[in-house]
């Protein structure tokens, strides 16, 4: 029974196809779109898009040779799961009509029913939505694919696609709601989260520290990576597709847009110098591996802040960042927590410091969209302690999650593969290949 029921999967899809059809046109008389915005967002979908085979290379040159295909192919199949459940109903629970601010309504977009001609999102009211959603699915797309450096060579394909529909959903999906959209529980709170530090970020960490806690350790606990090589270049990708992933936040083409290219830069440079400083201070030589790592930790740190922080800040959390990571992977290393990639110390606590430093250093001059007020540093709290509600909040609500849903996957297909599968390697075990 269970051969077919992915075909059964394919049918129903196909199934949905004709019953929603998805010909309602919405013709607004004035849409006000801006050509030069819809460009810049264009360029942008695609730039997030390019972040995914990035983080496969990235996380395929750190895992051992026989693993390499298995670790990248669960980063490319996000595109491919994510994508349909987007399209079905997935943006309706980030973005549809609110329930209790938690969640959205899965009928509002349903099929993307009403997103043709000029309808618009109203925080984006110079884009088409259809745009917008494109735009969004690329964040959903990265998110669970974040999590699988911390289970990478010991959880079974089948069930990877299982728990990264329920994280799509229980998860991810409402982390977004609550903080991008404008009824969200924690956008009136007052949170900022510019480009995904709680969204994207945090829930993959804490879903990384989760399966790396709820899985049994590795057999061979120490590897030697593939392709270091792999790793560079998945750096590169990565550094290049953040451009679209902080300044596209900006939806539109604008001087935000130019602030969170700059910001994310610098915070980026500062970090990758920071690691390999940071190591040869304790005696370690500047390796490609640490510069690589390092310069994704400021990356994934300024991503919340960057819209709202100045370029001399940017250069701090950069520095900030890469110092607390550093130690967190020195720390983790001395446990058993088996976390493969060390993804809760770079992304999880990345985010974390993030969103903190958000508190500290954003500014409503730098981006008057900041209602909430300025931060620590120029000597107000309320916004410090906003973020720190969310951090708290974000981290109990998705570590825990990700727990249930883990449990729940195991009961409907065992997560870790057998001691031989995972001596022979996944790519063998699991999918008949090899490099």
């Amino acid at each position: 029974m269970k051969r077919y029921l992915p075909f059964s999967i394919i049918i129903i899809i196909l199934a949905l196809t004709f019953i929603y059809p998805s010909v309602e046109v919405n013709s607004l008389t004035d849409p006000k779109f801006n050509t030069g915005d819809i460009a810049w967002m264009l360029m942008s979908t695609a730039l997030v898009l390019i972040m995914t085979p990035g983080l496969a290379f990235f996380y395929g040159g750190m895992v051992t040779k026989k693993n390499v295909i298995s670790t990248m192919l669960q980063s490319i199949i996000c595109m491919v799961i994510v994508t349909i459940m987007w399209g079905i109903f997935g943006f309706s629970l980030a973005f549809g009509n609110d329930v209790h601010g938690v969640i959205g309504n899965p009928g509002t977009y349903f099929m993307m029913k009403g997103m043709m001609g000029n309808a618009t999102w109203k925080l984006a009211p110079t884009i088409p939505i259809l745009l917008f959603a494109m735009y969004q699915l690329k964040f959903a797309i990265i998110t669970p694919a974040l999590i699988t450096g911390a289970f990478a060579g010991r959880i079974r394909f089948n069930s990877y696609i299982i728990f990264v529909c329920l994280f799509t959903i229980f998860i991810f999906a409402p982390l977004a709601h609550c903080t991008w959209h404008p009824d969200g529980l924690l956008s009136k709170l007052g949170v900022l989260d510019f480009a995904g530090g709680t969204v994207v970020h945090m829930s993959a960490g804490w879903a990384a520290l989760a399966s790396a806690l709820y899985l049994k350790r590795r057999t061979e606990v120490d590897h030697t990576p593939a392709r270091v090589t792999y790793v560079i270049i998945g750096t590169g990708l990565l550094w290049f597709g953040w451009f679209g992933f902080n300044a596209g936040s900006a939806f539109g083409a604008n001087h935000l847009a130019v602030l969170a290219l700059a910001t994310s830069t610098t915070a980026s440079a500062a970090a990758g110098l920071t690691w390999i400083f940071f190591d040869m201070l304790r005696g370690r030589k500047p390796s490609a591996m640490g510069t690589c790592i390092g310069a994704v930790v400021g990356l994934v740190a300024i991503t919340p802040a960057a819209g709202y922080v100045s370029i001399p800040h940017s250069l701090a959390i950069g520095i900030i960042s890469a110092v607390i990571s550093n130690l967190v992977v020195e720390w983790r290393t001395r446990t058993t927590i088996d976390d493969t990639l060390d993804v809760f110390p770079c992304h999880g606590v990345g985010g974390m410091v993030g969103m903190v430093l958000t508190g500290v250093f954003a500014s409503h001059d730098i981006n008057p969209n900041n209602t909430t007020g300025d931060g620590l540093f120029f000597g107000h709290t309320h916004l410090f302690f906003v973020q720190c509600i969310a951090l708290v909040v974000v981290s109990i609500f998705s570590f825990f999650g990700s727990l249930l849903l883990l449990k729940i996957t195991d009961m409907i297909s065992p997560l870790q593969v057998s001691d031989e599968e995972e001596r022979i390697g996944l790519d063998i075990s699991q999918h008949g290949e090899k490099l």
